[in-house]
């Protein structure tokens, strides 16, 4: 006898409820929030199915709200489990959507937070630890770090309900770092937007826990990132206004609003407004010119006036601006820092799509050699992605040696083998 897959209690519990079909669920979904008083909620079939599968992600407040109040269960009665575990309690500002009353009428008490268990001293050792993390980002394989962060985060989730003021909201800022970092990882170097979103959406709810309104502001602005290279405008956009509300509330940094501006540049060039994105990073460029009194937070290491001349750079280049596109990225990749190997790849990735659109076919290959040999020490998903867009460009020259040379560089066994498993 076959054993059921994925989320069966789900499955079970909407077939009960008499939902016979993921769609319908999504559909009922979608109707009942806005009689719970919840605008804009829209849920699909996609949704339904990542919930029924056997590792399903935690869904944000509204939706447990509104899964609740249709199934008639708890949500992990329905399969769930909660970023902080299946047998701790939640953190006492977590979000408990209300359980649906039963048949005897009573509604279920959420459960409370035990007494202190852990030192004071928890939140910094645990801090400790995350910005270890941070530091190996630059060098070690995205595919190693990203189990090693994500089981520290689980640590966090388990120590969080434990750990009272002041210690905990120290330990709940590291905690949403922590889980910016592996969403870092998922959508940059291992390419699973979908697995980024969910855990950005963990990062989010640490970040409040943490009453932190700046790494609010910076988990926003990632989230962004996700709809902004599917070409969904409007998405992104939504994120970005929420990024610059969170950061207004904060002492954000000349630097950190220039980021915000290079983010929003980014997703605009890649959903085919090069021109406002344009303007968006002149206007970064004058923000780090006068400056403020505020530093910036020692977590966003991602970010800097090199970085800014990068992200131009690209945007130049996808405007048909090769002339300046190429002066400002020979400039970034002049002053990019010796261990900034990441943001490398991509700087020679571009400057190897500017020759290619110019007609250069040598110097392109030249320069996506270059990027191959970065990648080879020190992989990064956003290089390799600049490299095949190299490629195809160069296609009208597919028969010059200098190409076949590339072909031969980018599906020779070490490279084609590497690609594949990430």
């Amino acid at each position: 006898m076959s054993r059921p897959s994925g989320n069966a209690r789900l499955k079970s519990a909407r077939v009960a409820a008499g939902y016979n079909s993921q769609q319908a669920l999504a559909d009922a979904i979608t109707q009942t929030a806005p009689q719970l008083g919840i605008r804009g909620l829209a849920v699909g079939v996609r949704q339904i199915r990542r919930w029924e599968s056997p590792a399903p992600p935690w869904p944000q407040p509204d939706i447990r709200r509104v899964l609740t109040q249709l199934l008639g269960q708890t949500m992990e009665e329905l399969g769930f489990t909660p970023p902080w575990g299946a047998d701790e309690p939640a953190p006492a500002h977590a979000v408990h959507p209300p359980r649906p009353a039963s048949a005897s009428g009573l509604t279920a008490v959420p459960a409370q937070t035990p007494a202190t268990a852990q030192p004071a001293s928890v939140g910094r050792d645990f801090e400790a630890v995350t910005r270890a993390h941070r530091h190996l980002y630059w060098s070690v394989t995205p595919a190693t770090l990203h189990p090693a962060v994500l089981e520290h985060a689980r640590l966090g989730c388990a120590l969080l309900p434990e750990t009272a003021d002041p210690g905990r909201r120290r330990l709940a800022a590291a905690l949403a770092e922590s889980y910016l970092l592996a969403g870092r990882i998922e959508f940059f170097d291992l390419r699973q937007p979908d697995q980024a979103g969910d855990t950005l959406l963990r990062a989010l709810q640490a970040a409040s826990e943490a009453d932190d309104p700046l790494l609010g502001a910076a988990i926003l602005a990632h989230t962004a990132f996700i709809p902004g290279w599917a070409g969904d405008r409007d998405s992104a956009a939504e994120r970005m206004v929420a990024a610059r509300t969170y950061a207004r509330r904060g002492p954000a940094s000349a630097e950190f609003w220039a980021w915000l501006d290079a983010v929003e540049a980014e997703c605009e060039t890649r959903c085919g407004h090069p021109r406002t994105a344009l303007r968006l990073l002149t206007h970064a460029e004058d923000t780090i010119a006068t400056g403020s009194e505020h530093a910036s937070p020692e977590w966003m290491d991602w970010f800097s006036p090199v970085r800014l001349a990068a992200f131009k750079g690209n945007t130049q280049l996808r405007a048909g601006h090769l002339p300046q596109a190429r002066e400002t990225l020979r400039h970034a990749l002049d002053e990019l820092p010796a261990d900034h190997s990441k943001q490398r790849t991509v700087i020679l990735g571009d400057l190897a799509a500017v020759e290619a659109a110019d007609s250069n076919a040598e110097h392109a290959c030249a320069y996506a050699f270059q990027a191959l040999d970065q990648l080879a020490r020190t992989w990064y998903a956003t290089g390799m992605d600049r490299i095949r867009e190299v490629r195809r460009a160069l296609a009208p020259w597919h028969n010059q040696q200098c190409v076949r040379d590339l072909d031969d560089r980018l599906y020779d066994w070490g490279t084609t083998v590497s690609a594949l498993q990430r």
